[in-house]
């Protein structure tokens, strides 16, 4: 076991789970865990109590991906989170929200940019443009690996 701490400080919070680790390298670390909140209507797709999150942290990128499967069924989508690079220790995955995400559809053909306003709200682009710079450019990473569906948009 392993837990996952997402850092939000827009919102003053911290978002605390337990997760199995099925994968580990030296830059990343992916991880299982269950959905136990209720549902999240994310425009493309739905989080429902019990689906699967298999989860990848990364310590050199600017992001997480969380694909969300339904718990004996298909994958019902990707949640991309906008991130500064995950810190990863043998306990704990601690990462920090940027208020951005993508949301992509079960069979990749359909591509949201989320909560654009609460990014805008930070003004990183004035206060941390190198920060802001690294986003833009994860954003393009992200929507290159889903176009050619390259892991874990498979």
């Amino acid at each position: 076991m392993i837990e996952v701490r997402l850092l939000k400080p827009s919102k003053a919070q911290i978002i605390r789970y337990p997760a199995i680790v099925i994968a580990r390298d030296a830059q990343s670390v992916t991880v299982q865990a269950t959905w136990q909140s209720g549902v999240v209507d994310l425009g493309l797709f739905r989080i429902e109590p019990g689906d699967i999150m298999i989860e990848t942290f990364y310590r050199d990128r600017w992001y997480n991906i969380f694909r969300v499967q339904q718990p004996a069924g298909p994958t019902r989508g990707w949640y991309c989170n906008l991130a500064r690079p995950a810190q990863i220790d043998e306990t704990t995955i601690e990462t920090e929200d940027l208020d951005i995400d993508l949301i992509v559809s079960g069979d990749r053909r359909h591509v949201i940019v989320a909560d654009g306003d609460e990014y805008a709200a930070r003004d990183l682009a004035r206060t941390e443009p190198a920060t802001d710079a690294a986003v833009q450019a994860a954003i393009a990473e992200l929507r290159d690996l889903i176009a050619r569906g390259v892991p874990p948009f498979a």
